[in-house]
């Protein structure tokens, strides 16, 4: 998004939406929108992040996009906000009790490569929330990279 957009102004929208439908949630733009930030300009203006288009499909070692191009992936970091929808994730047959995929934290036990963020209180306290979002992501990027840490000690 522009650099002048922030999380105040996207929270502002959102609320103004709000108030006009009489209904929350009703978002402010598309997915892969990324607020501009001081940590993603500085990784932008260094040449360091790269707009890729959604990718189709999970592999057995990461994503791939229609045209078979893969990636390899140590960790999918899927963050659908409000309203989760995980039809994308059923080819993993991952098993879930009352529509929840269990968790430790936000990885999944039976695919531990795969992490979920925003779910409420089912993958962190308030990890819905502008705020909460920021907290569950910290930790768990500390997760994946004390995980990929261990991976890489002999």
């Amino acid at each position: 998004m522009p650099d002048d957009v922030d999380g105040r102004v996207l929270f502002g929208v959102a609320t103004r939406h709000a108030a006009q439908d009489g209904v929350a949630g009703g978002g402010v733009a598309g997915l892969g929108d990324i607020v501009m930030v001081p940590s993603v300009r500085d990784a932008r203006d260094r040449g360091v992040l790269h707009a890729q288009p959604m990718f189709q499909r999970l592999t057995p070692h990461g994503i791939a996009w229609p045209d078979d191009t893969e990636q390899p992936c140590d960790a999918v970091v899927w963050c659908t906000g409000f309203r989760p929808n995980l039809t994308h994730l059923e080819p993993l047959g991952l098993p879930r009790h009352d529509g929840v995929v269990a968790t430790v934290g936000t990885r999944s036990v039976d695919e531990p490569r795969l992490y979920l963020l925003g779910y409420g209180d089912w993958t962190g306290p308030t990890s819905a929330t502008l705020v909460g979002a920021g907290r569950t992501a910290k930790a768990t990027v500390a997760d994946i990279a004390a995980r990929i840490s261990a991976q890489a000690t002999p």
